[in-house]
């Protein structure tokens, strides 16, 4: 494939993970100099990374056109994210727990999946994506 196709293909998610990094380096700056940021900012700085972070590896995913099966573990990953996210944002809501709880079930279910090699993948393929252009072994 192309250079220019791979990385013209990979601009939203390139994007958003810039964006997802930056918003990280504004959550670690609050953790240094919380005075600098209203009372109730933690919450949402904290949830914002969360949710790009599950956009910008949708959008990853969808950019590799994997498979079907990938695309829906994908989601999965994407969804524990967004409801950790729920949990940074709102935790005093009753479901705060559950929001919790449902994530790290969807992150479990994820690391399972991998763990069995569902779904089944090329052999180059591993836990941490590679380019699609990196040499087989």
């Amino acid at each position: 494939m192309c250079t220019l196709q791979f990385r013209t293909r990979n601009i939203l998610p390139f994007i958003l993970g810039l964006v997802t990094l930056a918003s990280v380096l504004v959550l670690l700056v609050w953790d240094a100099f919380p005075s600098l940021f209203s009372a109730n900012a933690h919450n949402l700085l904290a949830a914002f990374p969360l949710v790009m972070i599950a956009f910008a590896y949708l959008a990853h995913q969808r950019a590799q056109r994997v498979l079907r099966m990938e695309l829906l573990k994908a989601v999965i990953l994407a969804v524990a994210f967004l409801f950790w996210a729920a949990n940074q944002l709102w935790p005093d809501l009753p479901q705060a727990t559950l929001f919790n709880d449902i994530a790290i079930a969807l992150f479990i279910l994820d690391v399972f999946l991998v763990i069995i090699g569902w779904p089944a993948r090329s052999p180059r393929e591993a836990f941490a994506e590679t380019s699609p252009d990196a040499p087989q072994e």
